[in-house]
């Protein structure tokens, strides 16, 4: 049995659920897809995105930062034509802001994994949770960076994406027990 909150006729949602959701993965690429999808998601179904993610690989370079930061008003009128994402504005533009204070992160820090583990370096395992403490902190010194769509519910689904957090419900066959923690290894 899976999670209730996976829909078990969408393919694309099971292997999520089944294969991304909850393990942790804190290559720099992955975090900044995942960054922009979950902002993308606010005020939407995760579902709706995640049906929508390979359109927006495609049409963000593979989240490639180097060539999103370089966006510019004639790709962002690219992005609002494109019928196959979320068409939103002020989200592109935040996507595009974002990508540039992630790199300024990563330039600080020497990685955008070691700016997150600084805010936490255990994987928690915490269920029927929306925010937390460390979503809260992130968050807020995201926003003070000048980050936009960075809530700390849309932060707190963020952990949950990247691995930080595993919240698989007790019903759930990847459920891990218990709310501890796992420190994480630095090698």
């Amino acid at each position: 049995m899976r999670c209730s909150w996976c829909n078990p006729l969408n393919i694309k949602y099971i292997k999520y659920h089944d294969e991304e959701w909850g393990n942790l993965n804190l290559s720099e690429n992955h975090l900044l897809e995942m960054l922009i999808l979950e902002s993308f998601q606010a005020g939407l179904s995760w579902e709706c995105i995640l049906n929508k993610r390979d359109d927006f690989r495609k049409a963000y370079d593979n989240f490639n930062i180097d060539k999103i930061i370089l966006y510019h008003e004639e790709k962002i009128n690219e992005l609002l034509q494109n019928k196959n994402l979320v068409r939103n504005k002020l989200k592109i533009k935040a996507s595009i802001n974002n990508a540039k204070i992630f790199k300024k992160i990563q330039l600080e820090y020497g990685s955008f994994r070691s700016y997150l583990l600084s805010f936490c370096d255990k994987v928690l395992y915490e269920n029927d949770k929306v925010s937390n403490s460390i979503s809260d902190l992130i968050s807020q010194n995201l926003e003070g960076r000048g980050m936009k769509f960075v809530g700390t519910k849309i932060i707190y689904a963020y952990l949950q994406a990247i691995g930080l957090i595993n919240s698989h419900e007790k019903t759930c066959f990847l459920y891990k027990g218990g709310e501890k923690s796992d420190k994480i290894s630095f090698s």
